[in-house]
């Protein structure tokens, strides 16, 4: 009953008008669909040849990342998927956490759990996502759950979306890109994204190297290949953008420093804490909370916003909090209120995105890309310019650039 719903949701949805919009003009339309897949926690070191045997072999028949893609930090889940979507890091589009405050919006908290702030454009409009690009050009897109594709940023939707719904089974997602595909070729969508949690959410609570997490990342394996037996039942041939927004570390309940062993908690908000920690210093005790908190410590590094170091790209966003401290891999700081070792199992990420532990999967394949064929270095933020080419369509000015993936691409 649900999934009727849900697709009798599809086709309302479908059915929306998009907000008209002064036209991009396109180089040219793209010479078959391109589809963006995103399967979130999907660590580069999860590829392997038995247990996601279709994923193994459309990156041995196109193109993949030498040692994963690194993505933007903070390594966590909506900055990196927007990452993805725009060619910007976080500090420049404006999702710099999963969870954050505004100066501007005084009272009000981007949280993932606040649905109606997750679906609301002024947090995302800093940056202009892939669909929005396409759309802007006269080309179709839809999206099926990638985060931020719920609000109309720039005031423009997808052609085709989709509120998120977790409890929606792989195989379904599936099924419904394929309905997209088997519109019209008038109606059809030049670009369709298609997200996956399952392998996050295991890792999550298992750990990357559970029995769990190699079970979900196998779940996945078999929907794209669900997906590419569908495709070729209807004789579409596509272009595969296969990626991750971040790899997953191990945790441990031996491995919990705790914020209260150096500084006073009545000193300080924290924003985030756990794999990344950002905090404000309470009024009045900015001296204070510096001097117990900046320079290297127990199992991480602190500085002001404005003096992150160049590499991590981070900082300069009015919603950084004052003080950012990047954590050891695997490990956990929080304060004693709220964490308890006991209770510190699984995984989690948010850790140096230059941790092999972070590293994301990263896979091109179609008639557009060369066979056999590897990026080394590969970044996160060119996967935009990578998309608006395939799409005949001109990306914006970004962090990422369409020289570093011009190797991956069929001359």
């Amino acid at each position: 009953m649900f999934l009727r719903a849900l697709f009798l949701t599809v086709a309302a949805v479908s059915a929306l008008a998009v907000a008209p919009v002064a036209a991009r003009e396109a180089n040219a339309t793209p010479a078959r669909p391109v589809i963006l897949i995103g399967v979130d926690g999907f660590r580069a070191d999860y590829l392997d040849p038995t247990n996601t045997p279709t994923l193994y072999r459309l990156a041995q028949e196109g193109v993949q990342a030498e040692g994963g893609m690194k993505p933007s930090w903070p390594s966590v889940t909506f900055p990196n998927f927007y990452t993805l979507a725009t060619g910007l890091h976080p500090d420049h589009h404006g999702l710099v956490y999963n969870r954050m405050t505004d100066p501007d919006l005084p009272g009000r908290t981007f949280a993932l759990s606040n649905r109606t702030e997750v679906m609301d454009r002024v947090w995302y409009d800093a940056g202009e996502p892939i669909w929005v690009t396409a759309q802007k050009a006269g080309l179709r897109s839809a999206t099926l759950f990638w985060p931020g594709s719920e609000a109309p940023v720039h005031g423009v939707r997808p052609t085709y979306w989709l509120p998120f719904e977790q409890s929606v089974p792989s195989m379904s997602r599936v099924n419904m890109v394929l309905g997209w595909m088997t519109l019209p070729v008038e109606e059809r969508p030049h670009l369709t994204t298609l997200y996956f949690d399952v392998v996050d959410t295991m890792g999550h609570r298992h750990g990357p190297d559970s029995a769990e997490a190699r079970a979900a990342a196998a779940e996945v394996d078999g929907a794209v290949a669900a997906l590419l037996t569908g495709l070729e039942a209807r004789g579409i041939e596509a272009d595969l953008v296969i990626v991750a927004d971040h790899g997953m570390a191990a945790l441990s309940s031996e491995r919990v420093a705790f914020l209260d062993d150096l500084v006073d908690p009545t000193a300080i908000r924290v924003t985030a804490a756990g794999a990344v920690v950002t905090l404000d210093p309470v009024p009045g005790r900015e001296a204070e909370v510096e001097a117990a908190l900046l320079g290297v410590k127990p199992h991480m590094e602190c500085w002001r916003k404005g003096e992150v170091p160049a590499r991590l790209a981070y900082g300069t966003h009015p919603r950084v909090p004052a003080i950012v401290c990047l954590v050891e891999t695997g490990w956990t700081i929080g304060t004693r209120d709220r964490t308890d070792p006991a209770r510190i199992r699984g995984g989690a990420h948010g850790y140096d995105n230059e941790a092999p532990e972070m590293r994301a999967l990263f896979i091109a394949r179609g008639p557009s890309f060369v066979q056999g064929g590897r990026l080394a270095n590969m970044d996160s933020v060119d996967v935009n310019p990578l998309l608006a080419r395939l799409l005949g369509v001109e990306a914006l000015p970004g962090d990422g650039r369409a020289e570093h993936t011009l190797p991956a691409m069929a001359r």
